[in-house]
């Protein structure tokens, strides 16, 4: 799709905006990985599905039960990592990231986004506290 991303936080008058967007927490999912429903894994199989499923993105693949996609989408990402793959399967793996919003503008056109961490914002923004002369001055320039 051309053009930028729909901005979340814009509201546009040809459209409504009263559904709203869905906030995933951006600690991602938490639990254990689903059972790998399909036959076999190879150990890079194993690690990117564990991976996966600690995403934001992973709440809603639960939510829709969409076990077997994620697991086709991991068999494909991991064989368009050998160096021999064909360019074909690398844009399998690309439109199967979109359908699992693994993309910002596959998030941003079905109105889903990663929540803000406060805690982690708020620990950034803790003032420094300085405990000598020389240390203020030293923030203070910006050293």
């Amino acid at each position: 799709m051309p053009g930028p991303a729909p901005d979340p936080n814009a509201l546009r008058r040809d459209r409504k905006d009263d559904a709203g967007w869905v906030s995933l927490p951006s600690g991602g999912r938490t639990g254990v990985a689903p059972g790998w429903p399909l036959t076999g894994f190879s150990d890079r199989e194993s690690e990117l599905w564990e991976s996966l499923w600690a995403k934001p993105q992973a709440i809603l693949w639960e939510k829709n039960s969409q076990e077997l996609e994620v697991a086709l989408f991991v068999r494909r990402l991991a064989e368009v990592e050998l160096p021999d793959a064909p360019v074909t399967l690398g844009v399998l793996v690309a439109k199967q990231m979109d359908q699992l919003l693994l993309t910002l503008p596959s998030m941003f056109r079905a109105r889903v986004k990663v929540a803000d961490d406060e805690v982690a914002a708020r620990r950034e923004s803790a003032p420094v506290v300085a405990s000598s002369v020389r240390d203020r001055l030293k923030l203070a320039h910006g050293a």
